[in-house]
């Protein structure tokens, strides 16, 4: 399994060498409230979001401080508006009254966060700290694990612990953006592409996938 995801990682990053995070952000704290309005939401629409709302907060204290009708009619086009604004004056909170302002860098510190769970706090110890305490699981990551029988299971948790068993821990971050990247362009949920996929020769799912459509 070991010799496959080394082989999976090197076409990967041949296929994908400018792979990284999709969002927008210049500090470690728009990356944290990005990453919260990216939850069941697309890059994209977070990215059109962001720029007015980067301009109108511009640290953990004036979110925190933030009236939350509108700081909701700002990001109402992410969905689940209500939850999100809730978090993100929330996080600001904590992070400004306990953290001096400066987002934690610890995963038992930034899960305490309120919208944070260790998909999000693995993003931002990646990308905003270069730190790597694991690997986030986001829906590309967690259908391609198991098409390519990686992982068995559904719970991304459980995937995580898969994955940090027999991926390199250099690669920890960024495997992430390579699945999503092969996941988006490729391996696309309602259509796989199977017989141009570079990685059809290591999946068990692609074998399945070809010989039906030949036949």
């Amino acid at each position: 399994m070991k010799n496959r995801i080394s082989r999976i990682i090197i076409l990967l990053d041949q296929e994908y060498p400018d792979a990284r995070i999709a969002l927008n952000y210049s500090n470690t704290l728009e990356l944290l409230i990005a990453t919260i309005l990216s939850a069941q939401c697309t890059d994209v629409t977070v990215n059109k979001i962001t720029p007015r709302l980067f301009a109108r907060y511009h640290d953990a204290g004036q979110y925190a401080g933030a009236e939350i009708e509108e700081l909701e009619q700002i990001i109402k086009p992410c969905g689940f508006y209500h939850a999100k604004a809730r978090s993100i004056i929330g996080a600001a909170g904590i992070i400004y009254d306990k953290y001096q302002g400066r987002v934690p860098q610890t995963m038992a510190e930034l899960v305490t966060l309120p919208g944070v769970a260790r998909k999000t706090a693995n993003v931002v110890l990646y990308n905003g700290y270069g730190v790597r305490e694991g690997i986030a699981v986001d829906t590309h990551v967690k259908r391609l694990s198991r098409l390519l029988g990686l992982s068995r299971h559904n719970d991304p948790e459980k995937i995580e612990n898969d994955l940090m068993e027999i991926v390199p821990r250099e690669h920890w971050g960024h495997i992430t953006y390579l699945l999503i990247e092969h996941g988006r362009r490729v391996c696309i949920a309602r259509r796989p592409q199977c017989e141009r996929c570079i990685l059809a020769a290591l999946c068990p799912s692609a074998y399945t996938v070809i010989r039906q459509a030949r036949n």
